[in-house]
């Protein structure tokens, strides 16, 4: 029933993130207290790189943007869900559960075209580090940031134009805590193959394609470390590689099992699932400003500067000496 989103359907119900009802007052604490933690750590990022002139350099302006887009992509989700299980009640209106598909794949493709552009950014500025202040000038980021924002916003259009054209003809379970792409091809009771091709073709080619980039940008990086004559000089390094590997590695290692690996309709399935949606989803956003802080001894002093009240503002001009 192409074009026939026959919104007799006006809300779906959300499988949530667990049935069992003893279960509900420790998973809204638990994801409280995540949420709390994940939007005060990212703001803190963003300050102390706001605040700090030292800090006014690609790498810096590219985690701020990724802290920008964390908070907006857990806060697309969580909020909804902490709602629910407060409210015991699992139901999200059509033209919401709309809404919220578009802003989560516009903020979570946001992180992935940021990741990418950050190991750009590490390879400029190891391999070729006589020419990295011209190849990444300010107008060059703020392009590469800008044109990130637009590629998502299109594709997360596409995406949700196509779920649009689908029908939903009686009050279906949403098989997760909130509303994707996968879930809600599931509930349809219409012809669902545009959208799993369009799926299949342009989201593995928004994940696969930066995924690969990255790969390619760290064995030149290595490559180039390990030439290094110096140990402190290759403990630097990989000290400033190591925040973003291991960031990538989660959370590309948690999509790529949601969204390229086939799962079947079973409660297991579903459960399976919801833990993977949860760690990219939450638990990335909640790790990257520890991640990020603790391994940058940068960003650890600009953070106590920024807690004590002591941040230098840029005015054209370097901090004070």
């Amino acid at each position: 029933m192409a074009g026939g989103n026959q919104t007799s359907i006006l809300e779906f119900l959300l499988w949530g993130l667990s049935e069992r009802p003893e279960q509900q007052r420790i998973l809204f604490l638990l994801f409280l207290c995540m949420y709390v933690v994940t939007v005060t750590g990212n703001l803190l990022i963003v300050l102390a790189i706001g605040t700090d002139a030292r800090l006014h350099t690609p790498m810096y302006f590219f985690l701020a943007s990724l802290s920008c887009a964390d908070i907006l992509f857990t806060s697309t989700t969580v909020p909804k869900a902490l709602v629910n299980i407060q409210t015991q009640s699992r139901s999200i209106s059509y033209v919401g559960c709309l809404v919220q598909l578009y802003f989560f794949l516009t903020f979570g493709d946001m992180d992935i075209f940021l990741l990418a552009t950050m190991a750009y950014d590490r390879y400029v500025a190891i391999c070729h580090p006589l020419h990295y202040k011209i190849v990444m000038s300010r107008q060059r980021c703020t392009l590469l940031v800008t044109a990130c924002w637009v590629l998502t916003s299109l594709v997360a259009m596409t995406h949700t134009f196509l779920i649009f054209r689908l029908s939903f003809c009686s009050k279906k379970i949403i098989p997760d805590f909130f509303c994707d792409l996968g879930p809600l091809m599931k509930v349809s009771c219409s012809d669902t193959q545009v959208n799993e091709l369009v799926l299949l073709f342009l989201g593995g080619a928004v994940i696969l394609i930066p995924f690969i980039l990255i790969l390619v940008s760290y064995i030149h990086i290595v490559s180039a470390i390990l030439r290094v004559p110096s140990a402190q000089g290759r403990h630097k390094a990989f000290s400033t590689c190591g925040s973003h590997l291991a960031v990538v590695a989660l959370f590309f290692g948690t999509v790529i099992r949601a969204y390229l690996c086939p799962s079947s309709s079973s409660s297991n399935s579903i459960e399976e699932d919801t833990a993977a949606a949860v760690m990219y989803t939450v638990v990335t956003p909640l790790l990257n400003p520890f991640i990020y802080s603790l391994r940058n001894k940068d960003m650890k002093c600009a953070l106590a500067r920024c807690l004590r009240g002591k941040v230098f503002f840029s005015l054209g001009q370097g901090p004070p000496r």
